[in-house]
């Protein structure tokens, strides 16, 4: 099992930078970073986890741009993956995205991944002009688009919310294509989606019974047509090692950890903790 952490980026507290070389040297495996480009004050969109329109973390409001942020940790790190937890590809126009992400691949080595979500906000997908029962329609189009300019010469792309003729767009991602994963709940319906445009899943969380939700969603991919198995990324809370050994036994390919909102030290020892946990599990 792969092991991560995910810093819910502020204009306070630790720089995403040197969280990020914190989780290196700590022997981490990737560096998760959220996105939201800003915060409606009239919202009709409830919050998944308080039920309304309150927040449960003032952070949402102050979020740094995630590909400013994966830029800074990618010239200080050498050997972490790069990735977001979640990105929200369908407030961005495909073309300038995938430029974005394809150099932060370029310069990084590539090591970035891209972590994506429909979306719960929908009043701030809204103002990007995205009609809320088409977010996933959306989504899917930005991302076959994006992985045109990434994978063709010539590419171009002809959708209902996605067009562009045949354009020439470098750098191009390092490998064949930049992993796709989806953050969204474990239903079968997300699953359905994900078998068509990701690469894994990421947990919501608050997500339980890991166990029959990764079993449903290996049964989606196959009857997909998918072959090996789908990623899974698991987002955790505090370090747990019976949970850990009951998720890799269920499918669980890689665990995240968030980030406490506290000073620069503290979240440097927080994650210089986790290593040393993690450690010397592996070395049982």
């Amino acid at each position: 099992m792969r092991y991560g952490v995910v810093l819910f980026t502020s204009d306070r507290g630790i720089a995403p930078a040197d969280a990020a070389l914190a989780a290196e040297n700590a022997g981490f495996d990737a560096f998760y970073v959220p996105e939201h480009t800003h915060i409606p004050v009239v919202r009709a969109a409830a919050h998944p986890q308080t039920g309304d329109s309150s927040l449960p973390d003032d952070r949402y409001l102050r979020t740094i741009d995630p590909w400013v942020a994966l830029a800074g940790a990618a010239a200080v790190t050498e050997r972490i993956a790069l990735s977001t937890a979640v990105a929200l590809p369908a407030e961005h126009h495909p073309i300038t995205l995938a430029k974005t992400i394809a150099s932060l691949d370029h310069l990084s080595g590539g090591r970035v991944e891209l972590g994506v979500g429909f979306g719960w906000n929908t009043d701030e997908l809204a103002h990007h002009g995205v009609p809320p029962k088409k977010r996933r329609t959306v989504l899917a189009e930005n991302l076959a688009a994006m992985r045109a300019l990434w994978s063709q010469e010539e590419a171009e792309f002809d959708g209902e919310f996605v067009k562009f003729g045949p354009s020439w767009s470098w750098p191009k991602p390092v490998r064949a294509g930049v992993p796709v994963l989806l953050g969204a709940g474990g239903t079968e319906k997300s699953f359905g989606w994900l078998a068509k445009h990701a690469d894994g899943w990421i947990t919501t969380p608050t997500e339980g019974d890991l166990d029959e939700k990764i079993a449903l969603l290996h049964r989606v991919w196959t009857e997909a047509g998918r072959e090996g198995t789908p990623r899974v990324i698991a987002l955790a809370g505090r370090h747990n090692a019976e949970q850990l050994a009951q998720w890799a036994a269920a499918g669980v390919t890689e665990t995240v950890f968030g980030l406490p909102d506290k000073s620069a030290d503290e979240v440097r020892g927080y994650i210089g903790y986790l290593g040393s946990k993690l450690t010397a599990a592996a070395a049982v």
